[in-house]
């Protein structure tokens, strides 16, 4: 490996020797090492000249075909480092690189001669750059990219570098940190994370150092998650079919490693003894090293007479090329000593600004095709390399005293103190303890001295009451004795006077048993005169006896309505008397609930009343005709449209009637009712029958049509009543059912007055709310499957994914079960992962994942968060497992 001695102001020009085969350059004499004043970290600033390594590309089976007949325009020579570019069969160009690679090299050789020394620095403290340059076709993206999933030994070298990275550092104390980048059409994007796609440069006015604050930044712990980092960037990185690459990049690749890494500092070793002084003055801080390493695929130049591009593919290849075109300019004015270096006529000279001419170790492959066909370009090519070994640049290696790992370590310090002092606590804790027991130990056999005490004074005071009762049921008992006597003297003149009085009683009884016997006899006189009277033909007798009659019906008229209320009144003391029994089961139910078993016959004549109504409002329609029905509803008199609007709302509840009325004109005068009246009656029915009328999918496109979802809007802004609201969320959530009206349905502010109606929060409303947002969260991901469409959640962007993760664990389980579906639903299309996991849905999503009470919600749950990879990486790095 030769290097030159100088830097930017000091270049060595190779000289020129021309002969049949002449030499067009020479390596530079080996570098030498030269001080610099010390850096902020007192690290030396070591030159280093651009290392280039030429590597051949071998035929591929266009140019085994199309170049059968003509000779390679490229002769290699590995052993003495030389390319030698043939520009007739007696005329050739020879040239010296770093190192020569035929076609035969394998990948593991490529990396060990060109990037692995500039791992090392990086691990040592310095910046690095690899980067890769040629036309398109010739293998950059081969040598730098590639994976190796299917064989291991053709692993690129950002895989290889990563290995060696990993291989050399410490989990416990080191860090890696990865951003993959692509500059396209002079715009930086983020390929980790597409929707990142303009990220703006930043330069530091004091050092100069470029960076890219807005980029994404992931932390690398193992080769596999680096190695699906850059599986996802290449899937979003820009390629094309050329004639002269079926795959060519059409943008710059940048991946950008950040190495971290502690050593130790001064000339003492940190032990752990050192670890577990008390001191702290003895803690002395490690050095901390930061090293970036930058690969770079650059797009391949082209012709566009060759390529083929046009159209797009054309302005893309100007922008290549001028982007290219900048780069070289900015070599040619360092390998000159030029004053001007024109770095900022592009962003890609911006980004390698510490590569060229700054204090990065580069090494640049440049890679060529044999196809005589294209020597122009190989010569390009080859030029390119030569001219960028005669730059410069200055290394300086980055390190800083560890302050993170000083402060790690006194909090360990810290942490052992309070150990400590909870241990001594704790003995603090436990004398108290003993101290309190003892205490209680005596205060307890205080007390049961004063209880024994207590005892014989109680024993002594129950002897005395005892003794007192003894005295006095022998006086009660003396008393009692002398009541006796007494009581045996008046029971005999008792007996005499109870004597008397049955006497009495028998003499009444005859008494009244004689004048019933006389009334019996004195009304078989009476009828026996009413006869005879009848047959002598009296007239005033007959006329008097049909007033008796109708008497006699009346009578028994009101007799049958005294029973029937008697056995009410019977039945009331039934009730009355089993809510007398259990009071508390009559006090916990319905206070209304006697009333009910009165009106047994009201409760069905009420059912005969509603059979009713729906015969007669069939027979209605039947007689009358729906057009004469549907023509009451533009009535001047405010209780026909009423009546009118409540027959077409009854027959729209049957899917036999729907067709009829829509063809009738129906839908029309409905929706004319919710734009003419704010009569809060009308719009309620007007606005179930549209409802009814929605879930047919052919009358949504006619209700669309007419302007019905912007009445409905309008309604549900001026309603308050819940059943109103009700309805007119019924209607729109039937609407949203449907995968061709989702973009009209937003447009007219379906999804915003959806939404509006959570103000009202009776579970009703809430619940139709609900279904509505799971039906349109359902048809975007259908459509997003399809391919149809792409881009955030229509409901993402208007707002609804608060109100969704607020009800996801809603009391109301009709409430909850839509609201977990929409979850589910708005979770498939990985362009809104991002939002949901900022506005907490990823919690929720595993919560239903694991407690949702249908299995097919929880199975959908937990495929949506398996196949996310957003997801699977948000739920690493906060260590959930589903």
């Amino acid at each position: 490996m030769a290097t030159s001695v100088g830097n930017r102001n000091g270049v060595h020009k190779a000289p020129n020797l021309r002969t049949s085969s002449s030499f067009k350059s020479k390596l530079p004499p080996p570098n030498v090492r030269r001080s610099s004043p010390a850096s902020l970290a007192g690290a030396d600033s070591v030159s280093g000249r651009v290392r280039v390594a030429v590597r051949l590309r071998p035929q591929n089976a266009e140019e085994l075909v199309a170049d059968a007949d003509f000779a390679d325009c490229v002769e290699l020579q590995p052993e003495l480092k030389r390319l030698k570019l043939r520009k007739n069969n007696w005329d050739s160009d020879t040239y010296e690189f770093d190192e020569v690679l035929t076609e035969f090299a394998s990948q593991k050789r490529v990396y060990e001669v060109v990037a692995k020394p500039v791992v090392e620095s990086v691990l040592e403290g310095y910046n690095g750059t690899v980067m890769a340059y040629g036309q398109t076709g010739t293998g950059k993206t081969y040598t730098l990219g590639r994976l190796g999933d299917e064989d291991t030994s053709a692993r690129g070298i950002m895989v290889r570098s990563m290995e060696d990275i990993l291989a050399n550092l410490s989990p416990e104390t080191d860090s890696i940190s990865v951003s993959y980048l692509q500059l396209y059409m002079e715009t930086i994007q983020d390929l980790l994370n597409p929707a990142n796609d303009n990220i703006s440069i930043v330069e530091d006015q004091r050092t100069g150092d470029v960076s890219l604050p807005g980029a994404t930044v992931w932390e690398i712990r193992d080769q596999q998650s680096f190695l699906e980092l850059l599986r996802l960037g290449e899937a979003h990185r820009f390629a094309a079919n050329t004639k002269l690459n079926t795959e060519s990049s059409r943008s710059h690749a940048l991946l950008m490693v950040q190495v971290k890494r502690s050593v130790l500092g001064g000339d003492d070793d940190f032990s752990l003894e050192t670890q577990n002084r008390s001191m702290v003055g003895n803690l002395r801080p490690p050095m901390l090293r930061k090293g970036k390493l930058i690969v770079v695929d650059l797009a391949g130049s082209e012709r566009i007479h060759k390529s083929g591009s046009e159209g797009h593919m054309l302005e893309e290849a100007k922008s290549i090329n001028l982007s290219l075109s900048a780069l070289g300019k900015c070599i040619n004015a360092l390998a000159e000593n030029s004053s001007h270096v024109p770095v900022r006529d592009s962003k890609l000279t911006r980004l390698l600004k510490d590569s060229f001419g700054g204090t990065s170790r580069t090494s640049l492959i440049v890679t060529i095709g044999p196809s005589p066909r294209h020597r122009a370009e190989t010569s390009s090519t080859i030029l390119f390399g030569q001219r960028a070994m005669k730059v410069e640049n200055m290394l300086k290696i980055k390190e800083e005293f560890d302050y993170k790992s000083l402060s790690k370590r006194l909090e360990m310090e810290i942490d052992k103190l309070i150990a400590e002092n909870e241990r001594q606590q704790k003995v603090y804790e436990n004398e108290i303890e003993r101290i309190r027991l003892e205490a209680q130990k005596h205060v307890a056999e205080a007390e049961r001295n004063y209880v024994e005490a207590l005892e014989e004074e109680k024993t002594k005071c129950q002897m005395d009451y005892m003794e007192s009762i003894k005295k006095l049921e022998e006086k009660w008992t003396v008393n009692q004795q002398k009541h006796a006597i007494v009581g045996e003297i008046h029971m005999g003149a008792g007996g005499e006077d109870v004597a008397e009085l049955e006497k009495l009683l028998q003499n009444e009884t005859c008494l009244r048993k004689a004048a019933e016997e006389e009334i019996h006899n004195l009304k078989d006189q009476l009828l026996k005169l009413s006869k005879a009277e009848l047959l002598g033909g009296n007239a005033d007798g007959f006329s008097l006896h049909e007033v008796l009659e109708e008497e006699i019906r009346q009578k028994n008229k009101l007799e049958e309505e005294v029973r029937v209320l008697r056995s009410q009144l019977e039945q009331l003391s039934m009730e009355g008397n089993q809510t007398r029994s259990y009071p508390d089961r009559a006090n916990s139910g319905n206070p209304l609930l006697g009333l009910d078993c009165l009106t047994p016959l009201n409760n069905l004549r009420s059912r005969n009343d509603t059979n009713g109504e729906k015969t007669s409002i069939t027979n209605l329609h039947e007689q009358v005709g729906l057009q004469k029905i549907l023509s009451l509803l533009e009535s001047e008199d405010a209780n026909v449209r009423i009546h009118a609007v409540k027959v077409v709302a009854n027959l729209a509840a049957e899917e036999a009637n729907q067709e009829k009325i829509v063809e009738a004109g129906g839908l029309t005068s409905l929706l004319m009712l919710l734009r003419r009246y704010e009569d809060e009656t009308i719009r309620r029915i007007a606005a179930g029958a549209i409802a009814n009328l929605a879930m047919n999918e052919a009358n949504q496109e006619l209700i669309m049509a007419q302007g019905g979802i912007s009445l409905l809007a309008m309604t549900s802004t001026d309603a308050e009543d819940p059943q109103t609201l009700r309805m007119v969320a019924g209607a729109i959530a039937n609407l949203c059912g449907n995968d061709k009206l989702q973009m009209r349905l937003r447009s007219e502010g379906g999804i915003k007055a959806l939404l509006g109606m959570v103000r009202c929060r009776h579970p009703d409303v809430l619940s139709q709310v609900a279904r509505g947002i799971a039906n349109f969260a359902k048809c975007e991901s259908r459509a997003s499957t399809q391919g149809t469409r792409g881009g955030r959640s229509l409901l993402i962007e208007d707002g609804a994914l608060p109100w969704i993760v607020q009800n996801a664990n809603n009391e109301a389980s009709l409430i909850r079960r839509h609201v977990e579906l929409a979850l589910c639903h708005l979770a498939q299309h990985e362009v809104n992962a991002k939002d949901m996991i900022s506005g907490g849905a990823l919690w929720e999503l595993v919560r239903i994942s694991r407690d949702c009470s249908r299995e097919d919600i929880r199975t959908l749950a937990r495929r949506t968060l398996t196949s996310s990879s957003t997801f699977q990486a948000e739920m690493r790095r906060l260590r959930i497992e589903v």
